[in-house]
């Protein structure tokens, strides 16, 4: 065990995830900067030891019988302004709180990622999973990434290098761990701001009352003219927003909203959501997310992917 960390044995990944579901990891360890990290990485390698990185436990589903390796909290949190009166940069660890710098910029009267206002997470987790709503996302303000890669080398990322797409980034495929970020925010006047800011906390007040992990899937991203979903079902052409369909209607529409398998329940208000009432298991949220998989696979023709990620 090393002597500057803190590694604990068998901590209860339920408290670090906002499903609040989940066993135990073996071991866990927070970490405040890239030394710390990179100590972390090699007790894993020396003791072959399988590892994950821990942000702020949104858009996660931890295994009831837990991980059998090591949990790595991110919380690095040290965060660097630039500001010219134009734009403003910031340089910040990955451990950031993504509300942090929304409230920093908009007091400033910069805009960017107001319309994240609400959403819980870090900015590490926020870029891997290319987080948004309101039709943005973070990839439009993010300048570079830096990362650290398998070999523990640090090296920097373009924007255009990160991958973006919908509710993705190379992140969730490659092994490289964010360690910071660029990002970039224009002034503008404190109403339009405020607008952008007022639609967010108006999406924040209609927020969950239980647990839960955040949208379950990808909304469908339609094909164009050829789409053959909409060639089969017509009737959806008039739920299209932003080049999408919500996959919160697809599951009401399957006679889904509402339905619970022990603790867990798809949430009647969108059916999007899957919601921890209290007690419920890893197992119960894997039986309703193959349910709408299933269903939607019988009833319109189309696999849905999961946005949350499985530990």
């Amino acid at each position: 065990m090393s002597k500057s960390l803190n590694f604990q044995e068998n901590i209860n990944l339920a408290d670090y995830t906002t499903f609040r579901i989940g066993g135990t990891a073996r071991y866990f360890v927070a970490v405040k900067n890239k030394e710390e990290l990179m100590e972390a990485l090699r007790f894993a390698k020396n003791n072959s030891l399988p590892f994950f990185i821990l942000g702020g436990g949104s858009n996660l589903l931890v295994s009831d019988s837990g991980f059998n390796g090591l949990a790595i909290k991110m919380q690095n949190e040290s965060i660097k302004m630039q500001d010219d009166g134009k734009k403003c940069k910031i340089i910040c660890d990955a451990g950031v709180l993504l509300g942090k710098i929304i409230i920093e910029t908009s007091r400033l009267g910069y805009s960017g990622a107001e319309w994240g206002f609400g959403i819980p997470g870090t900015i590490g987790g926020a870029i891997c999973g290319n987080a948004g709503r309101l039709g943005q996302d973070i990839s439009q303000v993010v300048e570079s990434v830096t990362v650290l890669d398998e070999g523990l080398n640090i090296k920097t990322l373009s924007k255009e290098e990160c991958g973006f797409g919908y509710r993705s980034s190379r992140f969730k495929e490659s092994k490289e761990i964010i360690l910071s970020a660029s990002l970039l925010f224009i002034k503008k006047e404190p109403a339009e701001i405020e607008a952008v800011l007022n639609e967010a906390k108006a999406a924040v007040k209609q927020a969950l009352p239980f647990p839960s992990a955040g949208c379950v899937f990808k909304n469908y991203k339609v094909k164009g003219e050829s789409d053959e979903l909409l060639k089969n079902h017509p009737e959806l052409i008039e739920r299209i927003r932003g080049g999408k369909i919500g996959v919160g209607y697809l599951i009401d529409q399957c006679g889904l909203k509402g339905k619970q398998v022990g603790g867990a329940k798809i949430w009647e208000n969108h059916a999007n959501y899957i919601i921890n009432l209290g007690g419920a298991k890893a197992q119960d949220v894997m039986a309703l997310i193959k349910m709408a998989k299933e269903a939607i696979k019988n009833k319109y023709g189309i696999e849905m992917e999961e946005e949350i990620r499985y530990i």
